[in-house]
C-alpha cells in the first residue's frame, strides 16, 4: 500500500527525524552547544513527514457514498458503484 499511495518519501523523512533524535541524544551526552539545531530539524522533519503521510487522506476523490479513490491521477475515469446479489437491509 506504501507504494500504491507513493509514500515511501514521507516514511524516508520521519526515519530521517529519528536519526535526527538519535544524533541529538550523541550531541547532548557530550554537550555539544548546537544539538539544539539538530533537535529542531528532527522535529521539522517529523511535521513534514506526518503531513506528508496525510496529504492524499485529506484530498481523496470521492467515487460514491461508500468508496473513495486515493490516487486519482492514476485510474481519472470514475468507476461504477458495485452491487451484490443480497438484499439489502433496510431499517
Amino acid at each position: 500500500m506504501i507504494k500504491v499511495l507513493k509514500l515511501q518519501k514521507a516514511v524516508y523523512v520521519i526515519l530521517l527525524g529519528v536519526i535526527g533524535l538519535i544524533a541529538y541524544q550523541i550531541m547532548s551526552m557530550n554537550k555539544i552547544q548546537s544539538s539544539i539545531y539538530v533537535l529542531q530539524l528532527s522535529g521539522l522533519l517529523f511535521l513534514i513527514g506526518s503531513l506528508w503521510l496525510i496529504y492524499p487522506i485529506l484530498f481523496a476523490k470521492k467515487i460514491n457514498d461508500e468508496e473513495v479513490q486515493l490516487d486519482p491521477e492514476k485510474h481519472p475515469k470514475v468507476a461504477d458503484p458495485v452491487t451484490s446479489a443480497q438484499p439489502s437491509v433496510d431499517q
